[in-house]
């Protein structure tokens, strides 16, 4: 149908929450008695408790007052803190163990059982605290290595993470949240292929998201059709005990790792590794391809960008990410995050006159900015380490939610060149006015401590940025991290472009925070609070499709259908019966209403390339892509990401032989059949959508076979 502009004078203000989204509230974010009393009585109350708490951390009654008011305001305009925020911010009284972070990563994992089960133990604190939680565990020695203190061969990473899976499925999650974890691992790792398909294993790591680092020199040995060591770190005593010659590199390649204690560096920092095999960076890259094909993971985290464009270049090397791959962070790092609704900034949807209100959406960012901020005091991570870290660097992750949701009320195709400019302008605008806002939050409150720390110049230092030696650095100067940060980050040196004042000012002051924005997922704030607004950076899922969610004490997941947003407002505001894939001419939608997998993975990964260049941190993005996407194309779309200077990508294609996915939509569930066997030998073959009674519960075959072949049946 082609799209049909009605001059409407109506805005979007109040549309009436779905079921699903107030349900999600009720569950997740409403603050409770231990015996199920409502402190909460209505979502209002939930900001006002909200605010009432970030707003306390001003100095002075008066300040206090003023910024309650502030920071209620903006929560009704459309800023949504994370969800350890709006779930913990005020609740101490009722659960005073939690965090109102989201996001941190462990401590490195050295290669050793002490600090393995020590590192389990720091796990289970933070997640019991409501964190989501990243690992590295290509620390660890491969399988079947020598272990001479326990004269024994190693089991290798994938055997430890085990524990740790285990771990977060036992661990009860504060807040009714279930556990969340990211488990990263090196390319060049000996037992990378094992990690790539750790998954094909009904039921293993599943409280894991995996993702591989990826290095530029891998990516080039994979275009330039070259080969690929595999290989780990050796030590002197290894060296002496199996003769290698350091100097033979069909034995030995040197890696710029961050992990050096114990191993032998040469004079440029590089770790002497021994290569156990080597491939073609081809045949590797192809085993990757099949597995995301059809299992959707693991996802790529391109970490030399990362370490490139990171703030804090020049005492940070990081090598994870928070569960959703958002906030890579240093070991022990946290990070708080928060979302703008986009949507409430859209005048005059669905016609001709439509716009974005840039006025209101500037001032809300620079009163989130402070509210997230404010979140630093009152942070409540467990460990000593975790807290050192975030008042030390003061980072957060502001992003939004419902672009994509935006873009169609706006009458925009997501993905289009229309699209591709406000995304890049919606997201420069929040930049620009965090980072001023940072520097009058300096100003007031004085800058993040790590910036008037002094850092000692190092070879090192010089070769990242040989800029510094044209301003007359040298080896062994001292030097502010506010100059660091400032001047020398890749990133803040794009910002200085758009405004050499600001950063100039920034160099001079120091910034209140070292990291501003990221754009996480959103999922259950998209669908609670935001009413459905398309999740993060995405396009919606669909317009009526179903969302998968745990509920406590039932033995699956219960299916519950949901409305996107833009539809809601369609049908309140221009045709009450409109209906997607409807075929009655009365009830279709105009043309520019898309959904995620009408899109093209490369018009997926062009918005996020056009966000990213104003995000410092990264973007939580998944690329959907039909369940009969030809794979010769799909293989394509990480080369392409590579090539456009992204931090990560993801992809996922509805694959019901190997795991049922949290949204479905109705017509994968109808075209999917689903076999059981009976206790007889008897099997029963149902749709993914019809339901059955089983063990004294009605589920959708779906969900029921998900359970009982993942092995989570009855442990909700």
């Amino acid at each position: 149908m082609t799209a049909q502009l009605h001059a409407i004078p109506n805005t979007v203000t109040e549309i009436p929450l779905q079921d699903a989204s107030l349900d999600i509230w009720d569950i997740k974010y409403r603050l409770k008695t231990k015996d199920g009393d409502n402190v909460d009585n209505n979502i209002d109350e939930t900001y006002q408790r909200v605010a009432r708490a970030l707003a306390d951390v001003e100095t002075g009654k008066k300040n206090q007052d003023r910024y309650y008011k502030e920071f209620l305001w903006a929560l009704c305009q459309g800023v949504i803190p994370a969800g350890r925020i709006i779930s913990n911010a005020g609740a101490q009284a009722h659960k005073p163990a939690t965090s109102t972070i989201n996001c941190t990563v462990s401590g490195a994992i050295k290669d050793s059982m002490d600090d393995i089960l020590g590192k389990v133990h720091e796990a289970g604190l933070t997640l019991k605290a409501g964190c989501g939680i990243g690992y590295e565990f290509s620390t660890l020695r491969p399988k079947d290595a020598y272990v001479s203190g326990a004269g024994a061969y190693t089991s290798g990473p994938l055997s430890f993470m085990d524990i740790y899976d285990k771990m977060c499925f036992t661990v009860s999650s504060a807040g009714g949240r279930r556990g969340a974890q990211m488990a990263t691992f090196d390319i060049g790792h000996p037992d990378v292929i094992d990690f790539i398909r750790a998954k094909r294993e009904n039921g293993r790591l599943r409280q894991f998201n995996l993702s591989l680092l990826i290095t530029t020199e891998f990516v080039e040995a994979v275009k330039n059709e070259g080969p690929w060591s595999l290989s780990f770190p050796v030590t002197e005593k290894e060296v002496e005990q199996d003769k290698l010659d350091l100097n033979n590199s069909e034995q030995i390649i040197w890696r710029d790792l961050p992990n050096k204690e114990g191993y032998i560096v040469n004079n440029d920092g590089e770790v002497a590794c021994r290569i156990s095999r080597t491939i073609q960076a081809r045949r590797l890259w192809d085993i990757i391809m099949s597995s995301t094909y059809d299992y959707a993971e693991p996802g790529f985290i391109l970490i030399d960008k990362v370490n490139e464009m990171n703030n804090n270049w020049f005492c940070e090397n990081i090598r994870a990410t928070n569960p959703c791959g958002e906030q890579p962070l240093p070991p022990y790092g946290s990070c708080l995050l928060g979302s703008i609704n986009l949507t409430r900034f859209v005048s005059k949807p669905f016609t001709s006159e439509a716009s974005f209100d840039w006025d209101n959406y500037r001032k809300t960012i620079q009163i989130f900015t402070r509210m997230l901020d404010n979140v630093v005091e009152i942070n409540g991570l467990p460990l000593a380490q975790q807290r050192e870290e975030i008042t030390n660097k003061r980072r957060h992750g502001m992003g939004y939610l419902g672009l994509g949701s935006s873009c169609t009320m706006m009458g925009m195709k997501y993905g289009d060149e229309n699209s591709l400019e406000f995304t890049e302008e919606v997201t420069k605008v929040m930049a620009v006015e965090g980072w001023k806002s940072g520097l009058e939050l300096a100003k007031e409150k004085g800058p993040a401590k790590i910036m008037d720390q002094m850092f000692t110049v190092t070879g090192e230092m010089l070769h990242k940025r040989p800029e510094m030696l044209t301003d007359g650095f040298k080896d062994g100067d001292k030097i502010p991290g506010k100059i660091l940060h400032a001047k020398y980050s890749r990133y803040m040196q794009q910002l200085a472009k758009a405004e050499p004042e600001l950063v100039e000012q920034l160099a001079e002051t120091g910034a209140r925070f070292t990291h501003h924005s990221s754009i996480a997922p959103t999922g259950t704030i998209s669908l609670s609070l935001a009413n459905n607004a398309s999740n993060g950076i995405e396009p919606s899922f669909a317009h009526h499709y179903a969302r998968n969610v745990i509920r406590e004490g039932k033995k699956t997941k219960e299916k519950v259908d949901v409305f996107s947003f833009e539809l809601l407002a369609y049908r309140e505001m221009v045709n009450s019966n409109a209906m997607p894939y409807s075929e009655k001419e009365e009830e279709q939608l105009p043309d520019y209403f898309i959904t995620a997998d009408s899109i093209s993975p490369k018009e997926h990964v062009d918005v996020q390339a056009a966000a990213q260049k104003w995000i410092d941190s990264s973007i939580s993005k998944t690329a959907n892509v039909p369940t009969d996407y030809p794979y010769e194309d799909f293989k394509d779309i990480y080369e392409y990401a590579y090539d456009k200077g992204l931090k990560g990508c993801t992809t996922f294609r509805f694959n019901p032989e190997a795991f049922q996915g949290v949204l479905v939509k109705e017509a994968d569930l109808e075209n999917t059949t689903y076999q059981f066997t009976l206790d007889d030998g008897k099997t029963v073959e149902l749709k993914g959508n019809e339901e059955v009674e089983y063990d004294g519960e009605t589920h959708t075959a779906a969900n029921l076979f998900d359970a009982l072949k993942e092995g989570y049946y009855g442990k909700f």
